[in-house]
């Protein structure tokens, strides 16, 4: 029950920020529009209440009332604070003893005197029309303006769309020593994650797996701007000690993204330098855990290294460790949204879920084992993140031969 109740939450929360957003401009086109719909209570109740024999004065007056407070609910659900609904909801409470007062007061002031039956009749029906017609070309205006307005959002979406998947397209990378797969599915039209593979000019490769806080086109604009900073902060990578190649990368991301990002908005990060040599080195900016399988034992094991995100804080510096990988071995990073995905227990998908998959599946293709761990995670639980997979193999002699041959 508390889910179901958490999943309106959200889908009526979103819908209220929307709302907000919407231009005032528009916003009056829907407050009249209200506004003329809600004023036939006037007539309708004439029509109840005395049978058409209300004085028409009066009749147009409950309309301007009843026409204003309909206008007055959409402009506080738009643009209001709490205070002014609450003083909308207690000029509900006494609305009836206001209206029988305000006509009391007008048919004295005014000496108004009673319509004839058959006229009044008429006479609202005409009123009725008037406002369920005016209200009704309203109403479609206004889904037009919104209409136009949700197509252009599609369309830069689509657009957006097309741009994610140039700057992050699945791919598989060869090197001497090793073979490197990446896939990212975003969350929505437009994600936040980022994985990519470049090979520094002495031969040596680095991988990484980055994740934006959140989803959507503002990540996805940080994303592109986050994999355009690390192209160039690793042009001068290969003078540097390859053991200090990601914590300096990571150092100098901290430093450019407070200038370019919301306040709110961070990056995490998990990244590998693969050198020739066979050696491998890695750092992690409050990444989820990276999984080694070790070939020679059969087994999975995982490291983390809880080092505050990217953006948010002064760092001095980025700690960096080595990581001792064999022929055969496997190294994985997942982004949360694959470690994070919730079944209907509350329960996370996890590392070590990760860990066993990942034993199992040690011998297949990258790709094939990349689809494994997506597949597995749906199944678990509905994907409410971007999900990214990095996944590196230490290369044995005889895959060297075929890779060689290819």
């Amino acid at each position: 029950m508390m889910k179901k109740l958490n999943a309106w939450l959200q889908v009526h929360s979103k819908s209220w920020v929307h709302f907000r957003s919407v231009p005032l401009r528009h916003i009056a086109v829907l407050m009249i529009a209200a506004g003329l719909l809600f004023s036939i209570l006037g007539p309708l109740g004439d029509l109840i209440v005395t049978k058409g024999a209300m004085p028409y004065l009066a009749v147009l007056a409950i309309m301007l009332y009843a026409g204003l407070n309909a206008a007055a609910w959409i402009l506080v659900i738009a643009r209001g604070s709490g205070p002014a609904v609450f003083s909308l909801i207690v000029a509900q409470i006494f609305e009836g003893a206001f209206n029988r007062n305000f006509f009391l007061w007008m048919s004295h002031a005014f000496r108004l005197s009673d319509a004839q039956p058959g006229k009044g009749v008429i006479f609202a029906a005409i009123v009725i029309l008037i406002a369920i017609s005016l209200s009704y070309s309203l109403f479609i205006l206004y889904i037009r303006i919104e209409g136009l307005e949700s197509l252009r959002m599609r369309n830069e979406l689509k657009l957006a769309h097309g741009i994610q998947k140039t700057l992050v397209p699945p791919f598989t990378f060869h090197s001497e020593r090793f073979e490197v797969y990446g896939i990212s599915y975003p969350s929505d039209k437009v994600g936040g994650d980022l994985v990519d593979a470049l090979r520094l000019p002495n031969g040596d490769v680095v991988a990484y797996l980055a994740d934006i806080a959140g989803h959507g086109l503002q990540a996805g604009i940080l994303m592109g701007m986050l994999k355009a900073a690390v192209r160039t902060a690793l042009l001068e990578a290969e003078e540097r000690e390859p053991s200090r190649t990601i914590p300096v990368l990571l150092d100098r991301l901290n430093t450019v993204l407070p200038e370019v990002k919301e306040p709110q908005m961070y990056a995490t990060l998990a990244g590998f330098r693969l050198c020739e040599d066979g050696s491998v080195f890695y750092a992690l900016a409050a990444s989820p855990p990276i999984v080694h399988w070790q070939a020679s034992q059969h087994r999975a094991s995982h490291k983390n290294d809880p080092q505050l995100p990217l953006g948010l804080l002064p760092v001095p510096n980025f700690d960096g460790h080595s990581l001792d990988a064999l022929a055969g071995d496997l190294l994985v990073a997942a982004s949360d949204g694959i470690l994070e995905a919730t079944n209907e227990l509350g329960e996370e998908y996890g590392i070590e879920r990760l860990k066993e998959l990942i034993t199992v599946n040690a011998n297949d293709a990258l790709p094939e084992m990349a689809g494994k761990i997506l597949a597995s995670a749906r199944a678990f639980g509905s994907q409410l993140d971007d999900q990214t997979i990095l996944i590196v193999r230490c290369l044995r002699l005889r895959e060297l031969q075929a890779f060689a041959d290819e």
